[in-house]
C-alpha cells in the first residue's frame, strides 16, 4: 500500500501563509493548550528536546523495532529554522506512530499539525488502519531544504524521501509486501510550518505537500 499524495502549488502555499500571518498574531496561551498535549508524554528521542522548551509536554512518538525513520539533515545555523525542521520531521515520525499504533485519532500527529497536514496525516492513518495494514522497514529523508514564507516566522520546509525498503505489513498476519526499488520509491514532502498558538517552541506543519516518482531525489 502507498500513501496517496495532496498536492498545493507554491502560490496555495504562500496565500495560506498570508492567511496564517492575519489569523493567527497576538494569541497567547500555555503550552499545555497544545491539542495532543495533554494526552501525551516526554519522549526520550532526541528529536523531543531539541526544538522545545523543557516545560513543554511533547506526545510520545517512538516507533515499533522493525520501523526505522532516518533523517539526514544538515541542522540550520539558525535556531527558528532548526526547530521548524526537526518538527517537520516530528510530524512524519507522528504520522507513522499514528499508523503504527492502528488509530487514526492519535493525539502525536494532532500536537505537530493543524489545518491540512492535520487533516492529511489523519486520511493517512484512516487508510492504513481501514485496509488492515501498518508499516516496517526504512524510511530516508535527506536534501532538506527550509524557505521563509511571507513576513512572518512561517517557513516552507522540503525534503526528498527514498521509501524503497519501507514496506506495508498486513496486521492480522504480519505478512510484508516487498517490493522492488523503483522512481515511485523517490517522493518530495514540502510542509508550510509555524510556530503553534499555544507555544512558539513548538512547531505544526499547516500545509503539505506530496509529490511523486521525484527524479531529482532518485539523483
Amino acid at each position: 500500500m502507498a500513501r496517496s499524495a495532496l498536492t498545493m502549488t507554491a502560490a496555495t502555499f504562500a496565500a495560506t501563509a498570508a492567511l496564517l500571518l492575519t489569523a493567527c498574531g497576538g494569541e497567547d496561551s500555555s503550552p499545555d493548550d497544545i491539542k495532543g498535549a495533554e494526552t501525551g508524554k516526554s519522549s526520550s528521542s532526541p528529536s523531543a528536546s531539541a526544538s522545545g522548551a523543557a516545560d513543554v509536554k511533547r506526545p510520545d512518538v517512538s516507533l515499533p523495532e522493525d520501523l526505522k525513520l532516518v533523517f539526514d539533515f544538515e541542522k540550520p545555523s539558525d535556531a527558528e529554522q532548526a526547530a521548524a525542521l526537526e518538527d517537520a520531521a516530528n510530524y512524519i515520525r507522528a504520522l507513522d506512530h499514528g499508523i503504527a499504533q492502528q488509530d487514526p485519532n492519535d493525539p502525536a500527529y494532532q500536537f505537530y499539525s493543524t489545518g491540512g497536514a492535520e487533516k492529511y496525516a489523519k486520511s493517512q492513518i484512516e487508510a492504513w488502519v481501514k485496509d488492515g495494514w501498518t508499516v516496517t522497514g526504512d524510511d530516508r529523508y535527506f536534501d532538506a531544504s527550509i524557505d521563509p514564507v511571507g513576513e512572518g516566522k512561517s517557513v516552507l520546509v522540503s525534503f526528498c524521501r527514498n521509501q524503497a525498503k519501507f514496506y506495508s505489513k498486513k496486521v492480522k498476519t504480519g505478512k510484508v509486501n516487498y517490493t522492488e526499488e523503483n522512481l515511485d520509491s523517490y517522493q518530495k514532502f514540502s510542509l508550510l510550518m509555524s510556530p503553534s498558538d499555544a507555544s512558539a517552541a513548538v512547531w505544526q506543519a499547516r500545509q503539505i505537500e506530496v509529490q511523486g516518482r521525484v527524479k531529482e531525489c532518485k539523483g
